[in-house]
């Protein structure tokens, strides 16, 4: 953990709207009646059931994206989307009345460039009479814990250019749909309200919060979601629907249901619908008694349903027939299909008073010892490629339009942002960059997003030497995380070239693998820079295994103007093998002109920090520990721990070593203080020279099971901070939340999983600060990237 990283800071506009377009001579004349406009009527003095017909297809989970698309391995899960969207469109054209909402626009896309001219057309028809409404628009549902808000824009943007450039305003989607991701984000409620969405909706909440809202009828509410931003700007209606995303128990008529359908033939003998009318009439008014108008919703679909869309609609047919023919005897329940943004109307119209929110709904738990906070986690070296990924994608977008056509096609090739820009958007799904999805599909995942890189880097490549006049060839070292780049371990003598996205001048430093011990490093002015050589960890030879063959890293410091690039030449002065600058002891103190870092002789583990500038020093202790995780074996539940869900065993874990081996490197640079703890846990303590940040660089795995104990492995960090159990999260990168030990802002929280049930995502940053009035305010910040070296045989 690095406090004071850099961080990137990305805000867009989106506009919507447009022109429809067509043919001269094109015979059918377009009704355009989308949006509000194109709902039923309802009658106010009954009980309106909103049906919602849908489908919810992740972009990768169980399969990859193209196998669902196409439908292929369904010896994994029966799921073909091609084949929904073909089904929903024909089952729409016979009878109008019949509605459907359409989320996941990367599968759409592919779906739409696929049809010709005549089906575009039909379905051109449907979107602008609100038969056909998209709701959300996005490339994907994103996860909501471990995105960062850059991309989650970025994978807004691209779904919702595609919508309004394809359907103009009726593309436009007006509503915010997020029924399955794993606990709701303050940040991405802001977000859509900044885009202009006019309501959210979504499917999971905390068990004890839903039981609370339901007897208050507060599952529909004004969610106030920014500290910073003057309401309205942030505020955006939020409800939460009744079954998660699936349909009433009973009322299932998919192909993978087990309901019996509507038999209507009263010559027949299994003649229902008699007990299909009762059943729903039944449900229909206990769900009215939690919620606060005469309307109600409910999600008739659920995980890659409607294949076969005539067995949905004809029941659903038959069910809004029979149900309101029993108006003419004085039944007081209307049912229609409808959207989601249809339903919102109505909570509109209604003029009611709602709930307000101003905290998130993390963390999630949908019983007792089923707290979804494991993913906050899981998967961390496809979390941690995400994230580079997330940055490499802003340098490309910037010098495309910086380098102008040449970029794209130039010296070095073709190259495109678009590769990566789908990519990533799709790794902003909620079974993605999250790490519950299958290996063979977190893989997929991978590999899309390196693809990415590789058109970038022609990109950029091409950019560069139109901006600097120079075609000199350019060489990416992908690797550096694990000390691997074959030029630099090879080359006398090279030059480099660091681009900087962000908006204002960064110094940064910078880590080369190399084979000398000794380097004169100038910048682009012939200007000396202060370099330092250190050996590569063992650890890092052993995770690269035999990838690299770099023995020593160049370290240097960086100057980079704001959106802009500096080049630094590197020469090597001398051979050899390892740099006098180690030194195999146990260190006391490290420090710079900011920061004096304190370590115990004895332990060789951090005992406290200093802040020179203030003069304040604070204890502190870190030291890495493991949960025993739960085989779902006891009494309390049969819930093991697992890629989504976080239970350990035992409240207390189990220390991997009181001590730890340490290897000191002192230089101009960089302080370093190497720890092992155990044969599979190691860390770098780092501080430079300049920096008010230390460096905190772990090295777990692989986890050993021999001991047939699941391990869930942690770090901690013990300091003389009085914080009266309060920390403060970033949400998605932005702003701050404060949170309390074993506390919930909105209920009275009776807390089962005492370490589970604290943890929170945090995607950027994070502190906790002293709350005595009698001492100075101390505060220590934890942030900056999180830099994963993870042996491949740990996933």
């Amino acid at each position: 953990m690095a406090a004071g990283a850099q961080k990137l800071a990305v805000s867009l506009l989106f506009v919507l709207g447009g022109v429809l377009s067509f043919p001269l001579g094109q015979e059918r004349k377009d009704t355009v009646t989308c949006g509000y406009e194109s709902c039923h009527a309802t009658k106010p003095d009954m009980l309106n059931v909103h049906l919602v017909p849908h489908t919810h297809d992740d972009v990768g989970w169980l399969k990859t994206v193209d196998q669902y698309f196409y439908g292929d391995r369904n010896d994994i899960q029966h799921a073909g989307v091609q084949y929904i969207l073909d089904s929903v469109v024909d089952q729409l054209l016979k009878n109008p009345d019949r509605r459907f909402i359409y989320v996941e626009t990367a599968f759409f896309y592919r779906w739409w460039k696929r049809q010709d001219s005549g089906m575009q057309q039909t379905v051109k028809q449907l979107v602008n009479e609100g038969r056909l409404e998209f709701v959300n628009g996005g490339w994907c549902m994103s996860d909501e814990a471990t995105t960062h808000y850059s991309a989650v824009i970025d994978q807004m943007t691209i779904g919702l250019r595609f919508l309004n450039e394809t359907f103009g305003a009726c593309g436009r989607p007006r509503v915010a749909w997020h029924i399955d991701p794993f606990g709701h984000a303050r940040e991405h409620a802001s977000m859509f309200a900044q885009m202009g969405y006019d309501g959210f909706f979504f499917g999971r909440l905390d068990y004890q919060d839903r039981d609370r809202r339901m007897m208050a009828k507060e599952q529909e509410l004004l969610w106030r979601a920014s500290d910073s931003l003057t309401p309205p700007v942030a505020d955006l209606f939020t409800g939460i629907l009744p079954n998660g995303y699936n349909p009433p128990e009973g009322f299932c008529w998919d192909q993978s249901c087990n309901d019996p359908p509507i038999r209507d033939d009263p010559d027949l003998e299994d003649y229902n619908v008699d007990d299909v009318v009762k059943r729903f009439v039944a449900i229909a008014e206990n769900q009215a008694l939690v919620y606060k108008t005469n309307h109600i919703i409910m999600t008739m679909g659920s995980d890659f349903q409607y294949e076969n869309a005539n067995l949905w609609y004809k029941n659903l047919d038959k069910l809004i027939r029979y149900v309101n023919g029993l108006q003419s005897n004085g039944s007081k329940v209307n049912v229609l299909y409808s959207t989601p943004s249809c339903y919102l109307q109505e909570l509109h119209r209604a003029n009611l008073t709602w709930a307000l929110k101003t905290d998130d709904f993390f963390p999630y738990a949908d019983s007792a010892h089923d707290f979804w906070t494991g993913y906050f986690t899981s998967r961390p070296a496809l979390k941690r490629y995400e994230r580079i990924s997330n940055s490499n994608l802003q340098t490309c977008d910037q010098l495309e339009v910086l380098g102008g056509p040449v970029s794209r096609k130039g010296p070095f090739g073709e190259g495109d942002s678009q590769t990566l820009k789908k990519a990533m958007a799709v790794a902003q799904h909620h079974d993605a960059v999250s790490g519950t999805e299958k290996q063979h599909v977190a893989n997929d995942y991978a590999r899309k997003l390196a693809d990415g890189w590789q058109h970038c880097q022609v990109l950029v490549s091409n950019s560069l030497a139109a901006l600097s006049g120079s075609s000199s060839q350019r060489i990416y070292c992908d690797n550096l995380n694990i000390s691997v780049c074959p030029l630099t371990a090879s080359s006398k003598k090279f030059s480099v070239s660091v681009y900087n996205p962000l908006a204002r001048p960064v110094t940064w430093p910078v880590r080369l693998p190399v084979n000398g011990t000794a380097y004169t490093v100038s910048d682009a002015n012939g200007k000396p820079v202060d370099c330092q050589v250190v050996p590569v960890s063992k650890a890092t030879q052993d995770v690269r295994r035999n990838r690299g063959f770099a023995v020593n890293e160049l370290v240097f410091q960086v100057q980079a103007p704001p959106l802009g690039y500096s080049t630094y030449s590197v020469s090597l002065l001398q051979d050899g093998s390892r740099p006098a600058s180690t030194q195999h002891r146990t260190p006391t103190v490290i420090q710079n002109k900011f920061l004096k870092v304190t370590f115990d002789p004895d332990t060789g583990l951090l005992s406290s920090l200093s802040n020179l500038e203030t003069q304040q020093s604070i204890k502190l202790a870190q030291n890495f520990y493991w949960y025993n995780a739960s085989a779902g074996n006891n009494f309390l539940s049969i819930q093991p721990s697992g890629a989504y869900i976080f239970r350990p065993n035992s409240s207390t874990p189990f220390i991997i070593s009181s001590t730890a081996k340490t290897e000191s490197i002192q230089g101009s640079v960089v302080q370093e203080v190497r720890q092992w703890f155990s044969p599979w846990v190691s860390q770098v303590v780092r501080l430079y020279a300049d920096s008010r940040a230390l460096e905190l660089e772990w090295t777990v795995g692989p986890v050993p099971i021999d001991d047939s104990l699941g391990k869930e492995v942690i770090t901690r960090l013990d300091t003389s901070i009085q914080t009266g159990e309060y920390f403060y999260t970033d949400s998605n990168g932005r702003e701050i939340l404060q949170r309390k030990k074993d506390f919930r802002p909105t209920w009275q929280l009776r807390q089962s999983e005492p370490v589970a049930g604290n943890y929170y995502p945090v995607n950027s940053r994070a502190f906790i600060k002293d709350v005595r009035k009698s001492t100075s305010k101390n505060q220590l910040d934890f942030g900056g990237d999180l830099n994963h070296r993870l042996d491949p045989g740990m996933f």
